[in-house]
């Protein structure tokens, strides 16, 4: 005999003791205590098993994920997650990518949140698992990007007697997490996997769930939620008195300057009328490059501490800055008593780190579409001021390409850059990790339909390979490059095996110069000596071969070319070894004028 438990006040129906089967009850039965529905109970204890039911609580999640429109799943198996490995495996509509390291699942998942808007979904294991994913989620995180992480457990009746690989797992996440909870009883699988997809988009951000063992392998017919049902994904419309408002302030100003961020990444179109319109510089975040075409008159680059000074100088010459879809942390760029409108979706970022005279908040597309409709047209520019902004674009295109035509060896960064300009596909999308070829690219390169994807906020070496690997799944049509330095790229190259095996053509290109040169620079701005960061590096185009991959040693400006020509036009995985000079480093924005 079973029993059921009314979800809404806890009483219990014992089959036993009421002598009816629940089933045979009317329909219209009610609680007798609440009056909840009979829909309104859920079977209860251990003679609740139906030996009929053959699917598990493994299988109703993989349902539910499906459902949601989830089509890969990266990680690593073992003894705590193998009942929803296997289930994967069964079903077979989601692919499943083993990856050398959990970290890299996290960060792929992550950049899956970056490129799709729609939620990347990661697992591991118990113990040493669960904490490997902290960095890739810490990405998502600040960078607000929706990943769900399934985090095997230890059999649930386990938990607190310090059993082989138990932590505290909803400990470890919920200080960056939007949701953490544990999967403790079979009816909660569906409604607390629907609740993890609701809170990864809301903000979006990371999703937790813990999945103990001997649940996974409960018995379960439950059925999957309809998202449409269920899940609301509409971004906050702007109200329209402060449109009105920024408006009007646009129109009083003589000289506006707009910095888009990464609300704007699906809006460039519109950015560039309201530029035009108004006849106004527009720089970007580094975040948001390419979001603009960068070979319009128009854009200035990148503004912020890895763009370069003249997204700088142009904005010290305007009367009002519109920052839209950014929260923009180096309020130091925009000089003090420049009026601003700042538009977000997240009201708690307008006037974060600065005044601002109007704020609006809510779609940065919405709110574009009202400005382009509601600013007046200016009739001609400020002669003085694009006078100087045009000057600054001279020069700075004849830096780069200076350049672009150094045939010193070791290879200057800058000519790096070039080539990869010079190679690179139009439609291309870049992954860029962290370090010193960080400033080499955002000040330099000039994107012409590219797109490109970085770890902004907690700045994570490591995350370009991953990303890549997230990208050409996602995108397998269109080249897909990762540009690293050696530092971050030997943290996690053995994933470029999976590359390999998955049959995924991304190209690297590793600037190769034997040491943590951001870090040399960060030293040398302290006054320090340099000490601590320097390395032997193994041969990375040999590696790439024993992976079954392709690799191009390159170790003069000559070669590069070719080198890139020849990779990127392959539809193996590759690795370019550019050997550059370590001795020459990119300027950051905050140590020029």
């Amino acid at each position: 005999m079973a029993r059921y438990r009314c979800t809404v006040c806890n009483w219990v129906y014992d089959e036993e003791n009421e002598g009816v089967p629940f089933a045979e009850l009317p329909d219209d039965w009610s609680c007798p205590v609440c009056g909840a529905p009979k829909s309104a109970f859920v079977p209860e204890g251990p003679a609740k098993r139906d030996e009929s039911v053959k699917t598990t609580v493994a299988d109703a999640i993989v349902e539910q994920l499906v459902s949601l429109g989830v089509t890969v799943i990266c990680g690593i198996p073992g003894d705590s997650n193998l009942p929803l490995v296997d289930a994967i495996r069964r079903d077979g509509r989601i692919r499943f990518v083993l990856t050398r390291h959990e970290e890299t699942a996290a960060f792929m998942a992550c950049a899956h949140g970056k490129m799709t808007d729609e939620m990347g979904v990661c697992m591991s294991i118990a113990g040493p698992g669960a904490t490997n994913l902290v960095t890739g989620l810490m990405d998502a995180s600040a960078d607000r990007s929706p990943v769900l992480a399934l985090v095997g457990q230890v059999p649930e009746v386990y938990l607190g007697s310090e059993a082989f690989q138990e932590i505290d797992q909803l400990e470890l996440f919920h200080p960056f997490t939007a949701f953490a909870e544990t999967i403790a009883r079979t009816a909660q699988a569906v409604p607390l996997t629907m609740s993890a997809a609701k809170h990864a988009y809301r903000t979006p951000g990371v999703s937790v769930l813990s999945t103990p063992t001997d649940v996974l392998m409960e018995r379960s017919a439950t059925d999957a939620l309809d998202p449409g049902r269920r899940l609301h994904r509409g971004a906050p419309q702007p109200p329209d008195d402060e449109i009105a408002r920024a408006v009007e302030l646009v129109n009083a100003s003589d000289r506006v300057a707009i910095l888009a961020g990464w609300g704007t990444r699906h809006h460039g179109a519109l950015l560039t009328k309201l530029s035009e319109k108004l006849k106004a510089p527009i720089a970007t975040t580094s975040r948001a490059k390419g979001v603009v075409r960068e070979t319009e008159r128009r854009s200035v680059g990148v503004l912020g501490s890895i763009g370069g000074k003249r997204a700088g100088r142009a904005f010290q010459g305007a009367d009002l800055v519109l920052v839209i879809g950014t929260g923009f942390r180096h309020a130091g760029l925009i000089p003090a008593g420049t009026k601003i409108v700042q538009v977000d979706r997240d009201a708690t970022r307008i006037g974060r780190t600065f005044d601002v005279a109007v704020g609006v908040h809510g779609d940065a597309g919405a709110a574009l579409s009202g400005f382009v409709a509601g600013v007046g047209a200016r009739a001609t520019e400020d002669a003085e001021w694009w006078g100087k902004i045009d000057a600054d674009r001279a020069a700075f295109i004849e830096e780069v390409t200076a350049a672009g035509e150094d045939r010193s060896a070791p290879i200057n960064p800058g000519f790096v850059i070039q080539a990869l300009q010079r190679n690179v596909a139009s439609d291309a999308v870049i992954t860029v990790d962290v370090g010193d070829h960080s400033y080499w690219f955002y000040r330099d390169f000039i994107c012409d339909g590219q797109r490109t994807y970085l770890s902004a906020n907690i700045a994570s070496m490591g995350f370009g390979l991953p990303a890549a690997l997230s990208a050409q799944l996602d995108f397998p049509d269109r080249q897909v490059v990762c540009l690293t330095g050696d530092g971050g790229f030997g943290m996690l190259m053995a994933d470029f095996t999976t590359a390999v095996r998955e049959k995924l053509p991304v190209n690297v290109v590793v600037m190769n110069d034997g040491k943590l040169k951001n870090i040399k620079k960060e030293q040398a701005g302290e006054g320090y000596p340099e000490f601590g960061i320097s390395f032997p590096n193994p041969d990375f185009a040999g590696f790439a071969e024993s992976c079954g991959g392709l690799g191009y040693r390159v170790e003069s400006p000559e070669e590069l070319n070719a080198a890139m020509s020849e990779a990127f036009g392959s539809d193996r995985p590759t690795i370019i070894d550019a050997v550059v000079d370590p001795e020459l480093m990119a300027a950051s924005a905050r140590t020029v004028d």
